[in-house]
């Protein structure tokens, strides 16, 4: 097969992973920059041109689509699904996963147990806010945030009042969420391959950070869920419709809380902290999942 890896940099480490995986298996590799194609729309044909030509023969594509160009992304992702190439995980999941509260939304309605969270537009029902979620302290985010980038913790109400107050000023779409104190600033990514979790880690925030994330200095351990953990990570990532996911949740005297469902999860804190080839498996869901697909056409 030939697969191609939607990145705009070919030497990041999940890009590259990847692209040995693809080989290792067997299959031809290619990255595409994908803020670099341009998309075709002619009468009942859809293309793609890439580098001054249009793209065909792909089988497969994996997205690796940043959050800063996530509506860019998922048209070009889009396009090869009505070029009928299959995609680890479909625009409209790209979509779903990135927008914070629609996410938080649909998964509510899955059953899927999330800290409690509100949104609201008027800024005159700040002591409303703060008391919904059991605060203070409460926790800000805004809905664009990354990688715990536009993530506050707000540990009186005097401090909730004025970043919420602040981010009303700014026209700031943001979430107030209940503060899980029992976490003690970590959180466990749960790496979904299918309907499996492959991998596991707890990651724990450097000192006097809440806030988890590898990128903000946190250290992972290798984790294994218990079977409540690793329920509530399959049905996040199958809630969402993410095929291809990490899954981040905090450990509650509720029993587990999914904070997010990534999907561009990358791959470097997983492996180096399980030893665990994830790339691989990546590939080897995406084989089998081709190969139903065709068993389906040749049986219609």
């Amino acid at each position: 097969m030939k697969i191609a890896v939607l990145s705009t940099d070919p030497e990041l480490y999940s890009t590259r992973r990847l692209v040995e995986a693809i080989r290792e298996r067997g299959h031809e590799a290619v990255v595409i920059n994908h803020l670099k194609c341009f998309l075709m729309i002619e009468g009942e044909t859809t293309s793609i041109r890439y580098e001054g030509k249009s793209i065909s023969g792909i089988d497969a594509i994996i997205p690796r689509i940043g959050t800063s160009v996530t509506a860019y992304g998922c048209a070009v992702v889009r396009q090869f699904e009505l070029m009928r190439v299959y995609t680890t995980v479909k625009s409209q999941a790209i979509t779903r996963s990135r927008d914070k509260l629609r996410s938080m939304q649909i998964l509510a309605q899955a059953g899927v147990r999330i800290p409690k969270t509100v949104f609201a537009k008027n800024p005159a029902q700040v002591n409303e806010l703060i008391k919904i979620v059991n605060g203070p302290p409460v926790i800000i985010k805004l809905l664009e945030g990354t990688q715990g980038v536009g993530v506050v913790l707000a540990e009186t109400s005097k401090a909730a009042k004025s970043t919420i107050e602040a981010f009303f000023g700014l026209k700031a779409n943001f979430l107030i969420q209940e503060f899980v104190a029992e976490s003690k600033g970590a959180d466990i990514r749960a790496f979904v391959v299918g309907n499996k979790v492959v991998a596991a880690m707890r990651r724990q925030g450097a000192e006097g950070d809440f806030r988890s994330n590898l990128h903000r200095g946190g250290a992972g351990t290798p984790v294994v869920l218990s079977p409540e953990e690793e329920h509530a990570a399959l049905d996040a990532a199958r809630a969402l419709g993410v095929r291809v996911a990490g899954v981040d949740m905090l450990q509650s005297s509720q029993g587990p809380m999914v904070m997010e469902v990534n999907s561009s999860p990358g791959l470097q804190g997983i492996e180096k902290t399980t030893g665990i080839d994830v790339a691989s498996l990546v590939i080897a869901y995406l084989e089998k999942q081709i190969k139903m697909d065709e068993g389906d056409t040749v049986g219609v």
